[in-house]
C-alpha cells in the first residue's frame, strides 16, 4: 500500500464520492459508511489500480447498489413513510454535512424522494448518468445489464420524475423562502385559518418518524385543513416553534421545542403556497443536524419516544 497515495485520493475524490452515495442512498450516514469502506478496498488494492478516481467511483457505485437491493427488504417493516436523511444548513455554526455533499438542484428533497420509489437499477442508472455522466457502458458493468437497458432504466426513470410534477423542483429561490417564512410565522403562531392559506388546497403531507413519535401520522395527509390541523396537533399545541432554515438547499422549517430539534420540514411550493410537506421527525435521522447546530440548539434525547412502535 502506498499510504501517500491513498491519503491523496481521500483529499481528491472523497467529496465527489459522497456526493455520489448520499445521492443513491438518501442518508449521510450510509454514505460515509460505503466511502470509508470503498477507500478501505483502495488501501488493500492500490498497487493493482491505474485510475484511483475511476476505481473509487467504480466501488462506490456497486456498495450503494448492494445496500439500495438489501434495503427494499427492510424498508417494507419500516413504520410509516420513509424520507431521506436531510441537510441542514448550519454554516453559522461547526461544520456539518453540507461541508461533505455539495448541495444543489440534485438533492432537493422532492427529487430525492422521488428517486426512492425507483428500482435499485433506475435510480443508479439516472444518478450516474444524468448527474455524474457516466456512460451506459460504464454503469451496464455495474447493474449487470446491457447499456441500451440501462438507457431505458434511465428513461423510465425520467419518465416517472417528470409524472411528479416537475414544477416542484424548480421553486424560485427567493419565493421559496418567502413562503417558508410565511409558513414558519403562520406555524408558530398558532394561527390556523392563516396557515390554510398558506397551503394549496391538495396539499399533500407526509412525515418520518420511523415509529418513535408518538401518534404521528403514518401515512400521507391530504388537504389543506387537514394538514394544517396535523401540524397544530403535533407542534403548534407541544410550544413548538419553527425556524427557516436551509434543508437540501431549500428553504425549509426546523421545528424546534425547549431548544431541542425535534423536526425537519422541507416545503414543496407551487404558485406562491405550499404543496407538499416532507417532515422528518425520526432522532436517528435527525442525528446530523442536532449535532451541526449544538452551538445554538441543545441535544434532543437519543432514544425513542415510543419504544413499543420502534423499528
Amino acid at each position: 500500500m502506498d499510504s501517500e497515495r491513498v491519503e491523496q485520493a481521500w483529499r481528491d475524490d472523497r467529496r465527489r464520492l459522497m456526493d455520489l452515495a448520499y445521492r443513491m442512498l438518501g442518508s449521510i450516514r450510509d454514505a460515509e459508511d460505503v466511502v470509508a469502506e470503498a477507500y478501505a478496498r483502495f488501501a488493500v488494492a492500490d498497487n493493482e489500480v491505474d485510475d484511483p478516481r475511476g476505481w473509487l467511483i467504480t466501488v462506490t457505485s456497486r456498495l450503494c447498489l448492494d445496500r439500495m437491493r438489501s434495503a427494499e427488504t427492510t424498508r417494507r417493516a419500516y413504520v410509516g413513510p420513509w424520507l431521506p436523511e436531510p441537510i441542514v444548513d448550519s454554516s453559522r455554526h461547526r461544520p456539518g454535512p453540507e461541508d461533505r455533499v455539495t448541495l444543489d438542484e440534485s438533492v432537493r428533497m422532492a427529487l430525492l424522494v422521488v428517486l426512492e420509489q425507483l428500482s435499485p437499477g433506475e435510480r443508479t442508472s439516472f444518478v450516474l448518468h444524468d448527474v455524474f455522466r457516466l456512460e451506459f457502458a460504464e454503469i451496464a458493468a455495474l447493474v449487470g445489464r446491457s447499456p441500451d437497458a440501462c438507457r431505458q432504466l434511465a428513461v423510465r426513470a425520467r419518465r416517472r420524475i417528470a409524472a411528479d410534477d416537475p414544477s416542484r423542483f424548480s421553486a424560485d429561490p427567493d419565493e421559496q423562502r418567502e413562503v417558508a417564512r410565511r409558513f414558519a410565522l403562520a406555524c408558530s403562531s398558532g394561527d390556523f385559518d392563516l396557515l390554510v392559506s398558506i397551503l394549496d388546497p391538495d396539499v399533500v403531507g407526509d412525515f418520518d418518524s420511523g415509529g418513535y413519535v408518538a401518534d404521528a401520522p403514518l401515512q400521507p395527509v391530504r388537504g389543506a385543513r387537514a394538514d394544517a390541523g396535523q401540524l397544530h396537533r403535533s407542534f403548534a399545541a407541544a410550544g413548538c416553534t419553527f425556524e427557516v432554515a436551509d434543508i437540501n438547499g431549500e428553504a425549509g422549517v426546523v421545528v424546534l421545542r425547549a431548544g431541542r430539534v425535534m423536526a425537519v420540514i422541507a416545503v414543496g411550493v407551487v404558485a406562491g403556497r405550499v404543496d407538499h410537506i416532507h417532515g422528518v421527525g425520526n432522532p436517528n435521522k435527525l442525528a446530523e443536524v442536532r449535532w451541526t447546530t449544538q452551538a445554538r440548539i441543545a441535544p434532543a434525547p437519543s432514544g425513542p419516544l415510543r419504544r413499543d412502535r420502534s423499528v
